[in-house]
């Protein structure tokens, strides 16, 4: 079998400077490699964020209501308020559903993704 390693986890958005930029700003990540079309941040050798151009990106939406599950980032933070605020400086909203808040928030990044930021972890 041969060997392989998780090396990273990209996503489709609109504008992966813009991404790049409010993902490396949230997590103190550099940018590893970066291009008009595809911008990939993290640590040299360790896991990554890539971010990759796709002209006609639809972010889904949340909650979703059509059962039809995206995959999402999940944060562990020490404080949620103070991270929340933190993120929503850098670029995110806040959407008005929120399942869980006094455990863990729900953010939508600046091409609609959505996150969470937890203390559960």
């Amino acid at each position: 079998m041969p060997a392989l390693r998780y090396s990273a986890v990209s996503f489709d958005c609109p504008d992966p400077a813009v991404l790049g930029r409010f993902y490396g700003d949230a997590l103190g990540l550099p940018v590893l490699y970066s291009d008009d079309n595809f911008v990939l941040i993290g640590h040299q050798g360790a896991p990554a964020l890539g971010f990759n151009r796709v002209a006609d990106h639809r972010p889904p939406s949340w909650p979703d209501q059509s059962g039809a599950k995206q995959a999402h980032l999940d944060f562990a933070v020490e404080n949620l308020d103070t991270a929340q605020a933190h993120l929503l400086e850098l670029g995110a909203a806040l959407p008005e559903f929120q399942p869980s808040p006094d455990r863990w928030r729900v953010l939508i990044d600046p091409a609609g993704h959505p996150f969470c930021i937890s203390t559960l972890a």
